[in-house]
């Protein structure tokens, strides 16, 4: 073969790889990024997970049992640090779990905001925890922004076995919040913070925003031994059957 024939056909072959790997690499960087989402959203279900069983070992000061029963949706965000959190930090962000008959769906993912989430805390990591008691304040949720202590009323939720339904929190109030900072748990009083989607992880995992998947909520099985599911499967375990 002429060096002049030979020479073309290396220009063109190497031409045509560029072309092959520059094509590709834009679908390529998709899917790794959209699989990044997915670890980061296993990852948020099984930190709010453990935050969950973390209060709920202690009978004496968790979360009444009867109450998680009655919940028509909990949401959980896990170690809100408040310096992060003015800034849009990590700390901010969690998982809502809606009730599906006698079990929960999979986790739909939100960021929290607002200057009296984490104010108690100072600069400390807070686990944060929403009992929406009933289908109005769920559906709150749906809208881009949603504050609590607006619309739907809030109370700082009753703790340990001997509180529960008869309480004047539960009767008159639409959400009840606790919070859990430096091993000490305690109902607590968060009005003005307000919720938003994080649909860039909801449409990574489900293709579906927060506002699709509240309406009709993403199957929750508590015995699949996914890290996704990892939240609604922890609630299952300390929900009372109706």
């Amino acid at each position: 073969m002429a060096p002049e024939r030979h020479c073309q056909l290396v220009v063109a072959a190497t031409l045509l790889a560029i072309a092959v790997v520059t094509a590709g690499s834009p679908r390529a960087h998709a899917i790794d990024s959209r699989d990044k989402k997915r670890q980061d959203a296993a990852e948020q279900s099984t930190k709010a997970a453990k935050a969950f069983e973390a209060i709920m070992q202690v009978p004496d000061k968790a979360i009444p049992g009867d109450l998680v029963a009655k919940a028509r949706a909990i949401a959980v965000f896990p170690q809100v640090i408040k310096v992060a959190f003015s800034v849009g930090g990590e700390g901010g962000r969690g998982v809502i779990s809606k009730r599906r008959g006698n079990g929960w769906s999979s986790p739909v993912f939100f960021r929290g905001g607002g200057a009296s989430f984490g104010a108690q805390a100072g600069a400390s990591s807070t686990d944060y925890f929403f009992l929406l008691m009933n289908d109005e304040s769920v559906d709150g949720l749906m809208k881009d922004r949603f504050a609590f202590g607006g619309e739907a009323g809030l109370a700082a939720g009753p703790v340990g076995r001997n509180a529960g339904a008869g309480t004047d929190a539960l009767m008159h109030a639409a959400i009840l919040s606790y919070s859990r900072s430096r091993g000490v748990f305690a109902g607590v009083n968060l009005k003005g913070v307000v919720l938003k989607p994080e649909d860039e992880l909801n449409l990574a995992v489900y293709n579906k925003t927060a506002d699709e998947l509240l309406k009709d909520p993403p199957d929750g099985d508590s015995t699949a031994e996914s890290e996704l599911n990892a939240f609604p499967r922890a609630l299952s375990r300390y929900t009372d059957k109706p």
